[in-house]
């Protein structure tokens, strides 16, 4: 099974060729910044699978994790700073290659990258829809890799 370098280049190989046909047959063609974004969505997917050992996506999550939560402590957020602690706690209740190995985990992790900005900042879907994807390609890169749809 690939570490997390595997993980990244290939979460940027299946994002990149996914985003290069997009914009090779004029579907989407995002500008420099947003591709930069969807591959830093991409990646982080597909290191999520991950955050149930002791791997460098664990650090890069539970570390964003504490300064989301301390930041919405300091805003008196205290429900989604609650929220944000109980989803943080969801992977330590598996095994390793549990549910976060899983096709609909796959699908449902990356929600937050459209629910989020609806919710809070009040932002239509349909432009978010394209950060989804980027997400639950790099998720499925993981996936792939280690050899879960064999």
């Amino acid at each position: 099974m690939p570490g997390y370098k595997g993980h990244v280049a290939g979460a940027l190989a299946v994002t990149g060729a996914a985003l290069g046909g997009a914009y090779w047959l004029g579907v989407y063609r995002p500008e420099p910044k947003t591709m930069a974004v969807l591959a830093v969505l991409a990646v982080l997917g597909a290191l999520f699978p991950d955050v149930d050992t002791s791997s460098k996506g664990r650090h890069i999550y539970y570390g964003a994790a504490l300064v989301a939560d301390v930041v919405l402590i300091l805003k008196n957020q205290y429900r989604y700073a609650a929220l944000l602690g109980f989803c943080a706690l969801l992977p330590a209740i598996g095994s390793h290659r549990g549910w976060t190995h899983t096709w609909w985990a796959g699908l449902i992790i990356p929600s937050p990258v459209i629910l989020v900005p609806m919710m809070l900042l009040h932002m239509p879907w349909p432009g978010l829809v394209p950060y989804y994807v980027a997400a639950v390609l790099g998720y499925y890169s993981h996936l792939l890799l280690d050899g879960q749809f064999t």
